[in-house]
């Protein structure tokens, strides 16, 4: 009989084994490190939540509301020896509409005593920002002490939507 001389040769392991194994490493490594971002984060959320319930609620957060006045304020101003005008355009500001509307009812009440304030400003004021900023502040009085008076709630700002002084 005749030999078989020739050496077997193992068969050959595919890199299919190869790759099934690599592609199963990586899967799992991706798996593990979204598992744990979610478990660090889910702790995190749930200690801010047990901070935020012991503390008392905050008030929910309310838009303000607006109102324009039409007609601008059109007056006088003191200057130094010569005559100069002021016209300004106002928006009221508050959180409440009952305060708008209070304000709208006693409107001409509110527009004389604004046009009396700003006619007695002095021009020199009205031309720097901080004199604007401190005539919005007094006209913010004015308007609230009006609706004061009047039994309505008060706004929360004057706004100034144009202003110009010649």
């Amino acid at each position: 009989m005749a030999e078989n001389n020739t050496a077997q040769t193992p068969p050959k392991k595919g890199k299919l084994k190869l790759i099934i194994t690599v592609v199963v490493i990586t899967l799992l490594a991706i798996g593990l490190s979204v598992a744990g971002t979610l478990w660090f984060l889910k702790d995190d959320g749930a200690s801010a939540v047990d901070e935020s319930s012991s503390e008392p609620a905050a008030p929910e957060f309310q838009p303000s509301i607006y109102s324009d006045i039409q007609k601008p304020l059109r007056t006088t101003v003191k200057a130094q020896g010569r005559q100069r005008y002021a016209q300004i355009y106002l928006s009221f500001e508050a959180k409440d509409p009952a305060a708008l509307a209070g304000a709208e009812k006693h409107m001409p009440l509110i527009l004389n005593q604004l046009n009396m304030l700003l006619g007695s400003t002095d021009f020199v004021e009205l031309q720097a920002p901080e004199g604007r900023l401190a005539l919005s502040n007094k006209m913010l009085e004015a308007v609230n002490q009006m609706l004061e008076q009047e039994g309505e709630p008060a706004i929360a700002r004057v706004l100034f939507r144009n202003f110009v002084v010649q």
